[in-house]
């Protein structure tokens, strides 16, 4: 289980630019800042100006609305932005006889963490497999799970094998709301894979005017469990008899190989991987290293 678990949240209000008469660019409301990105129960506070004589300027919004008002600077201000169906902010205008607006972009999002024994539902990441034992050379799937993320359009899975980046995962889904998704990694592990350590990043990528570093959530490492039969390096080798010199049929494998030894000058079962040449007769030595894979056999030369 993960010691941490994180939530991604995001509505984006769409950006709109509104002139009731005339163009855009006779409207004189210039708005600082143009567009904010909010972490969700934070504050937020925008300005609205103008230098011409009006009848009334105010803020249109469902949270934080100024009434009409005769001032040259207003300012749209909440203490704790926590609706997620904000209506576009617009500050209005009315002079010369008619009436002009400009729309607020606004972003909300919130990043939550939750310790594992929290009592509510925790919204994480996690990666998975239905095989826990892979065999070497087989074609496998890796599961990243991803909750509670939105809007879904703006994720991007990453999977890394070790501290390498080895694909990535983006969705087209125009789904505003929360949802859960799968990325789906394959891979063909050899022996050199045994014990590889995988891991998911799932990224919100907000756009310039979100954090300075993007939302993250990041799984546990997976490491992979892989099994593969004996395979000696070469399958035959000269021995010269000595007191120093072994015939070492030791080879990698997983699980582990059960060696047997065969030769004419041999009386007694061996089932080590290693004897000693000095024990030996000249001859032909036949080593058969093995396991449920299968086995591989080498011939020694004393």
């Amino acid at each position: 289980m993960f010691q941490n678990f994180f939530g991604l949240f995001f509505l984006s209000a769409l950006a709109q630019l509104i002139s009731f008469s005339g163009t855009l660019a006779e409207c004189p409301l210039p708005i600082s800042p143009q567009s904010v990105v909010v972490k969700f129960g934070d504050s937020v506070s925008v300005n609205c100006s103008s230098s011409v004589t009006h009848m009334g300027m105010g803020w249109e919004s469902t949270v934080g609305g100024v009434h009409l008002s005769t001032a040259s600077l207003i300012t749209w201000r909440v203490s704790e932005l926590t609706d997620w169906d904000i209506y576009t902010p617009f500050c209005y205008i009315n002079y010369d006889k008619q009436q002009c607006v400009v729309a607020l972009p606004v972003t909300v999002y919130s990043i939550r963490v939750c310790e594992s024994s929290s009592t509510e539902t925790p919204d994480s990441v996690s990666i998975s497999t239905v095989n826990l034992t892979m065999i070497e050379g087989n074609l496998y799937e890796l599961l990243c799970d991803v909750h509670n993320v939105a809007p879904v359009q703006k994720l991007t899975v990453n999977w890394y094998k070790g501290e390498t980046l080895v694909d990535q995962t983006n969705f087209t889904d125009t789904t505003k709301s929360p949802v859960n998704k799968t990325s789906k990694l394959l891979i063909r592990p050899d022996r050199a894979d045994d014990g590889a350590q995988y891991r998911c990043e799932a990224e919100l990528n907000l756009g310039d005017e979100g954090p300075q570093h993007p939302p993250t959530v990041t799984s546990k490492s997976f490491s992979i469990k892989v099994h593969y039969k004996p395979k000696h390096s070469r399958s035959t080798e000269k021995i010269s008899q000595s007191d120093d010199v072994s015939l070492n049929c030791t080879v990698k494998a997983n699980p582990a190989a059960v060696y047997t030894w065969h030769s004419k000058h041999l009386i007694e079962k061996i089932s080590s991987s290693v004897i000693q040449s000095s024990t030996l007769s000249p001859g032909n030595y036949t080593c058969t290293a093995a396991n449920y894979l299968g086995e591989d056999s080498k011939v020694f030369i004393v």
